[in-house]
């Protein structure tokens, strides 16, 4: 496996319009919080965008977003709800330094294989700018395995978490839990982490 999982991509191809036009309500609440941390017209990498939701709501903030997904085809239809084009990006394939404010990466990171994620949460550190805020979403578990649709989970605890992300690392790291579900509409236990940049 690399950073993302072939099965769990090609679930994502063959599902794209069902799972990108799904009724999907915005975490308003959250994605306001993380919004409020930033400067005004903050640059914004968004990783794993899905259907553009998200985006959509930063972008109406007047924030200067970058829309992401590994999928092409989820990318295409990110595009049309957006009107932008929206970048397929591997997550190993980020490379840029000292680029953005913000990187929300919301239910997105729970696919990146366990021995690969802290590599993972390295690029996206180096992509932030002092003091820039990260926002990450896990199905939290006890090992890595799959669901009903063949997709690929770390399910990782919290103390695990902290571990891979190295608070040493980050000004600040705050993991809190949440039930909610997803895609699969099980009900789920949530991992909801923030970290800011020193």
């Amino acid at each position: 496996m690399s950073a993302q999982d072939k099965t769990t991509i090609d679930f994502y191809a063959s599902d794209a319009e069902a799972y990108a036009n799904r009724d999907r309500e915005v975490d308003h609440d959250r994605l306001g919080r993380f919004l409020e941390s930033l400067p005004k017209g903050a640059a914004i990498l968004e990783l794993g965008c899905g259907g553009g939701q998200d985006s959509e709501a930063m972008l109406a903030r007047g924030f200067d977003v970058t829309p992401t997904d590994g999928t092409p085809e989820i990318a295409a239809q990110a595009e049309t709800r957006l009107g932008r084009p929206v970048r397929v990006l591997l997550f190993g394939d980020l490379d840029e330094a000292e680029r953005y404010d913000g990187v929300w990466a919301n239910a997105c990171l729970l696919h990146v294989p366990r021995d690969e994620l802290g590599g993972i949460v390295g690029r996206i550190h180096r992509a932030l700018r002092s003091g820039g805020e990260f926002h990450a979403s896990f199905k939290a578990g006890e090992a890595e395995g799959r669901d009903r649709f063949e997709r690929y989970f770390n399910y990782p605890t919290a103390d695990w978490l902290r571990e891979v992300y190295d608070p040493d690392r980050w000004a600040s790291l705050n993991i809190e839990g949440m039930t909610g579900s997803g895609y699969d509409g099980v009900p789920t236990e949530w991992l909801m982490v923030r970290a800011r940049k020193a």
